[in-house]
């Protein structure tokens, strides 16, 4: 939202001898993406702190920076350009905030949160699909969920703007709850409770539903929430809200049903979409079941909005994976599947029932460590290597850390599994070892960069 430095300050108590007149046409914390006309909040992160990069900003094209009175202003830094906010270590994160939660007001259009343990990001860009059909929708960019992202996406409203879908993402108790003070959501879609983040939920996934359900509890009262009935904790946050709770799932009790659920193989899946007497079939080109309930997600949201089952579907068989998620890659005659952006038990789990839908001659598993499962890491990683010999896989590859446990597991029910230390010494047993008809699935926490594995196959 284009506004003027005056109009900033005013909203973020900001001083200064500044142009009041001259505009921002867009907001940044990372001098490295700065373009011309954008407005430099100088943000301190954990490693990094935004005022040594106010001189690279404005020499870049910033029209103004927004920074701390403490910060002792280099000589060569022009301070016309400069707005100035209260002394604190955060204030500047706060001026952030408080200027998007104001932009969001201003604008007053339906702001849509999403979130969950496993999927937020993809039911936040099916919801978007499907009301993209009848909306002038604006979605937050990739998984831009948290206390830095989720303001720098409010501030890209625009007034022809209609929603809003805003993925929201914690791995703490209230931070959601924080977000949800800037952003105000009108609606809520929770799609699962899972074991993520367990290093600071010691209380375990109880802990985790009340943080997710801070979403729920922060509707004003008349929102709605769009929730999964077939989670045990998620289908418990609508207790209370009447008919103001829309539940998804492939339940009977589901007012939003999947039913005659088909996996096709690399064209992803198949399933009726049902609602009271209504029925549509739903061709989704996303991988495994878990996805049919993140689009049926998007299709509550669509009809409540009075949208035709009938355009829900038509709009979901238009979404295409995300990049890292679920993407289909072809190599001599093997099938990978690149599903690296992250993962968590669940997660790990139903990719391994999508890649055991897929016809192929051997079904390959790289699993890189899952991180942030705090004292239960070891036992959680065995207990997927174990599913994974269940389920019939052929071949197992560990990677890093706790993935070790993973391969023990794996091991001892029998499978062909060995453990690597690097994504690259992953990458290179497949290069040794794929085979034309094969098909691989690789998943892990971001922070392996499992994807560096395929380089391999690349070169």
């Amino acid at each position: 939202m284009k506004l003027t430095l005056g109009q900033v300050a005013d909203w973020i108590y900001a001083e200064g001898d500044f142009d009041t007149s001259a505009e921002a046409f867009g907001y940044s914390i990372d001098s490295r993406t700065i373009s011309a006309g954008d407005l430099f909040f100088a943000v301190k992160g954990e490693r990094l702190d935004g005022h040594d990069y106010v001189a690279a900003a404005l020499a870049d094209g910033a029209v103004a920076a927004v920074v701390s009175n403490q910060w002792i202003v280099p000589s060569e830094i022009d301070t016309s350009k400069l707005l100035r906010v209260s002394e604190c270590d955060d204030c500047v994160l706060l001026a952030l905030q408080r200027l998007a939660h104001t932009v969001r007001k201003h604008w007053g259009g339906r702001v849509i949160g999403v979130t969950g343990s496993a999927g937020k990001t993809t039911t936040k860009e099916a919801v978007a699909q499907v009301l993209g059909a009848k909306f002038r929708v604006l979605k937050s960019a990739g998984n831009l969920n948290n206390a830095f992202g989720l303001p720098l996406q409010l501030l890209k409203l625009e007034k022809e703007h209609e929603v809003a879908v805003i993925e929201m993402g914690m791995n703490h108790a209230g931070e959601i709850t924080a977000l949800a003070k800037i952003a105000e959501p009108d609606w809520a879609v929770v799609s699962n409770v899972a074991p993520v983040h367990m290093e600071f939920f010691p209380d375990g996934l109880a802990g985790i539903a009340r943080a997710k359900y801070e979403l729920v509890e922060s509707l004003s009262a008349d929102g709605i929430a769009v929730l999964n009935v077939d989670d045990p904790y998620v289908k418990d946050f609508g207790k209370g809200m009447g008919g103001r709770a829309i539940f998804y799932g492939t339940e009977s009790s589901a007012q939003v049903r999947a039913e005659n659920i088909e996996e096709a193989g690399v064209d992803g899946m198949r399933f009726d979409a049902v609602i009271a007497t209504d029925r549509e079939p739903v061709h989704l080109k996303l991988l495994g079941r878990h996805n049919v309930l993140n689009a049926l997600a998007a299709i509550a949201v669509g009809v409540r909005s009075g949208m035709s089952l009938k355009a829900c579907a038509a709009a979901l068989y238009e979404l295409e994976p995300g990049d890292k998620r679920g993407e289909i890659l072809k190599w001599h005659g093997a099938t990978l599947i690149n599903d690296c952006y992250n993962s968590n038990p669940r997660a790990l789990d139903a990719m391994v029932d999508a890649l055991m839908a897929m016809p192929g001659e051997r079904h390959i598993v790289i699993a890189g460590e899952m991180l942030e499962l705090g004292p239960e890491a070891n036992a959680l990683h065995t207990a997927c290597g174990r599913r994974m010999a269940e389920r019939g896989v052929s071949a197992v590859v560990g990677v890093r850390g706790h993935a070790h446990a993973l391969v023990a597991a794996a091991q001892e029910a029998g499978l062909n599994a060995l453990f690597v230390q690097t994504p690259e010494e992953a990458g290179a047993w497949l290069e040794q070892n794929l085979r034309a008809g094969d098909v691989v699935l690789l998943k892990a926490s971001r922070g392996v960069r499992l994807e560096k594995a395929l380089a391999a196959l690349d070169a």
